[in-house]
């Protein structure tokens, strides 16, 4: 029988704690309720499972919170359930299960046509959600390791059939919270909220070797309102990936993600971007706005990434207010990027690369300040940077910048960009309006570990 405990306990009460989400909860239970036990090799996969299946019964009375609290607990994947809170303790460590037959196989992405690492299906994510609302991960920092080590060197030597799983995947969902939690090996990417809209992405610490396959920080894909904000990533890859499926698939699709806000992040990423926007953009992305953005020992600044057969598009993107140290390029644009699922892309099929601007930028000990190479007969145009400072390395290329099948303008940039980019003397734009998903207010709930 199960003993719920009230979300209300009194601020006074021994074991509860305060945290700020979307919605607080009417109902509470602790993982050892369901027989839980955090000594670290105890497997918790069915206790997770019966937990989140015994308080999904809530969703219509007041919603329920799971607490995991202090210890470490060993599981298998598990999927959430909508109006819950998965609350995981300051001193609580989910481990990811290393037996790979607790991993189960699920369809490939319908906008990627297969898995990212292998053709067919793909192993499911550790904390998985699909077609739910308002939805809350989130913790006084705890800890989600993935484990990441034997998926990466089965992968780098070629021993899996199967794409690698995340970390957190929430799909088909909206009004989704992910917070305050720190995020460590993942076995590939870290949080792909995947079509969805009203995702709020704050407080996050993702950690992985700088050398680790995949292991993107954030990547909002297909999305629709989604805010990232007050992360701190170091990764083997992008820290953030914005994708819209993959060729052909996502053509079909035709989900873009769009009005994307990014703020106060911090980066180190030294073999890849800051902020990607591709390769997988094929159902479009438009309204990216990024701001506060520092950036230490990575590849590069905002990459764009793309390819003849991806088609869609990636317009009114805006960043302003970069800084950023030790970096390969300041600015990187590729229309060459490659990957393709399959030899089935449309050869015709031409992305557009429109109204790209950069402003306030910062950017020293760099080795390039600019690549921007589009695709011949389709060039990327309305690119703007203005007011930018780039001091180079004394490793750097004697050529600044490096541009082809371009369009756009410049202002007050240093070293003088390449003839492509004309001085025009005007500030790039940054829009002044918020978006709806800026106007998600928090509250201040109680997690009440016992009473």
């Amino acid at each position: 029988m199960l003993c719920l405990r009230a979300a209300e306990c009194s601020d006074d009460t021994a074991g509860s704690v305060d945290y700020e989400a979307i919605n607080c909860r009417k109902h509470t239970a602790v993982l050892t309720d369901f027989g839980g036990k955090g000594d670290g090799y105890t497997s918790n996969t069915e206790a997770f499972r019966r937990a989140i299946s015994e308080l999904s019964k809530f969703a219509t009375d007041g919603g329920a919170q799971l607490i995991v609290p202090p210890g470490k607990w060993l599981t298998g994947p598990f999927n959430l359930t909508s109006n819950f809170t998965l609350y995981i303790h300051q001193d609580a460590v989910i481990l990811a299960s290393q037996d790979e037959a607790e991993w189960d196989l699920i369809p490939p992405l319908p906008s990627y046509g297969r898995g990212r690492d292998a053709a067919g299906p793909r192993f499911i994510s550790l904390i998985f959600g699909t077609n739910l609302t308002d939805v809350v991960i989130t913790g006084g920092n705890g800890t989600i390791d993935g484990q990441g080590q034997q998926w990466w060197t089965k992968f780098c030597q070629g021993q899996l059939n199967y794409t690698r799983p995340y970390l957190i995947e929430i799909m088909f969902s909206d009004h989704v919270q992910i917070s305050n939690l720190t995020l460590i090996n993942s076995p590939s990417w870290n949080v792909h909220p995947v079509y969805s809209s009203f995702v709020v992405i704050k407080g996050l610490t993702i950690l992985a070797p700088t050398d680790s396959p995949n292991t993107d920080g954030i990547d909002p894909d297909s999305c629709s309102n989604t805010r990232i904000e007050d992360c701190f990533i170091v990764s083997g890859d992008d820290c953030i990936a914005v994708k819209s499926g993959w060729d052909e698939y996502g053509i079909a699709f035709g989900m873009p993600t769009q009005h994307l806000i990014i703020r106060r992040l911090t980066c180190i990423s030294p073999d890849s971007a800051v902020i990607a926007l591709g390769s997988e953009m094929s159902g479009g992305i438009q309204d990216v706005r990024a701001e506060n953005i520092t950036a230490i020992s990575s590849e590069s600044g905002v990459r764009i990434k793309t390819a003849i057969g991806r088609g869609a598009y990636v317009k009114d993107v805006f960043v302003k207010g970069m800084t950023l140290q030790t970096m390969k390029y300041t600015f990187w644009m590729t229309g060459d990027y490659g990957s393709h699922p399959d030899d089935h892309f449309d050869p015709k099929a031409l992305p557009v690369i429109q109204g790209i601007n950069f402003r306030d930028v910062v950017s020293k000990n760099v080795t390039i300040a600019g690549k921007l190479v589009g695709i011949k007969d389709d060039t990327f145009s309305g690119i703007c940077i203005s007011n930018v400072s780039i001091e180079l390395s004394e490793h750097a290329k004697k050529q600044p910048w490096n541009c082809s099948d371009i369009q756009g303008v410049s202002s007050q940039v240093s070293p003088q960009p390449c003839a492509l980019l004309p001085d025009q003397k005007i500030d790039c734009p940054y829009p002044s309006d918020k978006l709806p998903v800026d106007e998600i207010q928090f509250q201040t709930c109680a997690a009440a570990t016992y009473c």
